[in-house]
C-alpha cells in the first residue's frame, strides 16, 4: 500500500436544523476542501462530533460515499467506543471499498498498553485487510500511546497498522518505522514534523486553513521559503484558544449558516467569543474570503 501523507483536515459535520447528519453537505464540504488544497479528509474524527453522531447516520453517509469523485481520497473515523459497532462500521466501509480507518482506543475507561494492543488486535483479526491509522489524542480517551505500544502493534501487523495521528505530541519526534505515517495533529507541527521525517498533518483547523498548509506542505519539498509557516501556526493558535469545533463552525458560519448546527452539549462560540476570534484573524489577514469564492453554497435542507 501507498504510504499516506500529506495535509489531511477532521472534516466537520454539516447538520440540519432537526440536527440531523445532513449527508449531502457533509460531504460537500469535504470536497470543498480537497478542492482548497488537502490532500484528503477524515470524516467522523472527533471534529466532526464523532461521539454525538448516531451509527446509522454515519452508516448513511458512508453509503453515499462512493458517488463523490474524492473517494479515493477519503478516510474513515469510526469514533465508537463499542467494539462490536466499530467492527460493523468498517465491514460496511469495506463492501463499498472504503478501507482506511482512522481509530482511537475507547474514552472513560483506563487501561494499559497490552489492553490497547488486544483491542486492535480483535479488530484486524475479525476485519483481515484493513488500514488503521492509531489516533493518539489523550485529551479525549484518557489514554496516551507509548512509543513501544505503537512499535509493537505495528510489527505485529506490518500490513494494517499503518500510521498514528498524533495529537498528545508525545511521539512525533521521536517515533521512526519504515512506511509508518507519523501525522501530528496541529498546523503548528507540521514544518517540523517533515523536518523530522513526519509524513503530513491531520487536523481540525485544515477546515479552513487547507490552502495555507498545502502551501507549507509543497514548499517544504520544494525547498521554497517558508514565510508563510508563521502565519499558518498563528491561525492555527487564533482558533486553538476556543473550542475547536464552536470556533471552526462559527467561522464557517459566515460563509454558510448550515454551520450554525452542531449537536448539545456543543455550542458555536457566544457572540463576545466570536468578535474576538474574527478579531485576531483579521490582524493575521485571515478571513472566510481565504475560502474558494465560489464554493460552500450547500443544497438546501432535506
Amino acid at each position: 500500500m501507498e504510504q499516506i501523507k500529506g495535509i489531511f483536515a477532521a472534516s466537520l459535520s454539516l447538520l440540519n436544523k432537526n440536527l440531523a447528519l445532513d449527508v449531502k453537505n457533509t460531504i460537500k464540504h469535504a470536497e470543498n476542501i480537497i478542492d482548497n488544497g488537502c490532500h484528503g479528509v477524515v470524516f467522523f474524527g472527533s471534529t466532526g462530533q464523532s461521539q454525538l453522531i448516531s451509527l446509522s447516520e454515519k452508516i448513511q453517509l458512508i453509503n453515499h460515499l462512493p458517488n463523490s469523485k474524492y473517494k479515493e481520497k477519503f478516510i474513515i473515523g469510526t469514533g465508537l467506543n463499542s467494539l462490536s459497532d466499530t467492527i460493523n462500521l468498517m465491514k460496511i466501509s469495506k463492501t463499498l471499498n472504503f478501507d482506511k480507518f482512522l481509530i482511537m482506543p475507547p474514552a472513560y475507561y483506563k487501561y494499559g498498553d497490552e489492553d490497547v494492543i488486544n483491542f486492535y488486535t480483535r479488530i484486524i483479526n475479525e476485519i483481515g485487510e484493513c488500514n488503521i491509522i492509531l489516533y493518539n489524542f489523550e485529551k479525549l480517551s484518557g489514554y496516551k500511546f507509548s512509543i513501544d505500544c505503537v512499535e509493537k502493534l505495528a510489527d505485529k501487523f506490518p500490513k494494517q497498522i499503518v500510521g498514528v495521528k498524533d495529537s498528545s505530541y508525545n511521539l512525533y519526534e521521536n517515533l521512526k518505522i519504515n512506511n509508518f505515517s507519523v501525522m501530528p495533529g496541529s498546523e503548528s507541527k507540521l514544518l517540523k514534523g517533515l523536518e523530522l521525517g513526519c509524513s503530513g498533518i491531520i487536523t481540525a483547523t485544515t477546515n479552513v486553513t487547507s490552502a495555507l498548509a498545502r502551501e507549507v506542505y509543497d514548499n517544504f519539498f520544494n525547498k521554497s521559503s517558508q514565510d508563510l509557516n508563521k502565519k499558518l501556526c498563528n491561525v492555527r493558535s487564533a482558533f486553538e484558544k476556543y473550542n475547536l469545533i464552536s470556533g471552526l463552525h462559527s467561522f464557517m458560519s459566515e460563509k454558510n449558516e448550515i454551520y450554525k448546527n452542531v449537536l448539545p452539549p456543543l455550542d458555536i462560540l457566544s457572540e463576545t467569543d466570536k468578535k474576538e476570534l474574527f478579531s485576531n484573524l483579521k490582524k493575521l489577514d485571515f478571513n472566510i474570503q481565504n475560502l474558494k469564492a465560489a464554493q460552500y453554497e450547500f443544497s438546501k435542507f432535506s
